[in-house]
């Protein structure tokens, strides 16, 4: 597997998950105010989804890093970058996400991160867009998708083929940025 590139911001870490990282990003996954727009996991699915990641990072050279506020706090979720796993208008693509512990909320650490990973995107990987996707009553996303530059067009937002028709999260609304409005 190549090397997980590490990414330094002012205050953070994005770096290659630890064993110790899975007990820290369960919690987290059992936190109803940071799974508010998501899909709730279990234990298995949660340590099933960092699989997923270290996989992710294998195949493609770059995933969910996981995020540490430099000598304050190990593990405060993870940021990155991922190929969108299901098929669309929009498809293929490269979206950048984010996930915090809620104790981490409202302190900048999700657009600082987010602004790294899209950097390396069209630097490092030479992505032309990355794109960004969430419900449209997650606002406090939509907000950081708004400070990275990211623009919405509401006649791509869409259905999420993966949730069944009457699903309270299945409308999402679609962000892109382009490597030419760095």
């Amino acid at each position: 597997m190549p090397a997980i590139p590490t990414l330094t911001t002012p205050r953070l870490l994005l770096r290659p998950w630890t064993a110790e990282d899975r007990d820290a990003f369960a919690a987290m996954a059992a936190d109803p105010k940071v799974m508010e727009f998501l899909l709730p996991l279990d234990r298995a699915a949660s340590d099933a989804l960092v699989d997923r990641v270290e996989a992710h990072f294998a195949r493609h050279g770059f995933g969910y890093w996981a995020v540490e506020v430099q000598g304050h706090a190990p593990f405060i979720g993870f940021v990155g970058l991922g190929m969108v796993g299901f098929e669309a208008a929009f498809t293929p693509a490269v979206e950048v996400a984010w996930r915090l512990d809620s104790r981490h909320w409202g302190q900048g650490y999700a657009t600082e991160a987010a602004t790294a990973a899209m950097g390396t995107a069209f630097d490092r990987f030479g992505l032309e867009e990355v794109i960004a996707l969430t419900v449209p009553a997650n606002r406090r996303s939509r907000a950081v998708m708004e400070r990275l530059g990211m623009v919405r067009d509401p006649a791509e937002d869409f259905d999420h083929p993966r949730l069944a028709e009457g699903h309270p999260l299945r409308r999402h609304v679609l962000y892109r940025k382009s490597r030419d409005s760095k």
